[in-house]
């Protein structure tokens, strides 16, 4: 049976979304330029992840043929902010803290991000 679809972007659809939030609207030969070379996928390739990616809503095309374009209409924080939330639903049982304590005990977490986390908790405590 197959799985049911995710409206969550695949790694690779993450690896479109990543070029055509860096560069903004892109053609698919601009895309697949952009595109890391170990991911290695052919033009055709790319052009059907975007076409799965625009059933998703993950992107929109404008034009049509060789000169269509493709932007991201998913953004980047709508992006972290669905999948940092799946994460912390599926993997550390609803509790944010346990994903923090995991990044900050694997070592994953020093120095600067720790200082900068310190001052997002004192700004948000502020706010509350």
């Amino acid at each position: 049976m197959p799985r049911p679809a995710s409206s969550h972007p695949t790694d690779g659809e993450l690896a479109i979304l990543t070029v055509l939030w860096e560069s903004g609207p892109q053609n698919l030969s601009a895309i697949c330029q952009a595109l890391p070379a170990e991911r290695g996928a052919a033009p055709s390739t790319v052009a059907t992840m975007l076409k799965v990616m625009a059933d998703k809503g993950l992107v929109v095309r404008t034009g049509a043929g060789h000169t269509a374009q493709w932007k991201a209409k998913l953004t980047h924080r709508s992006a972290a902010r669905n999948m940092v939330g799946k994460l912390v639903s599926t993997l550390f049982a609803g509790q944010a803290e346990r994903l923090v304590t995991h990044l900050v005990e694997s070592g994953q977490l020093a120095g600067a991000d720790l200082a900068a986390i310190q001052k997002a908790l004192r700004s948000a405590g502020e706010k509350s």
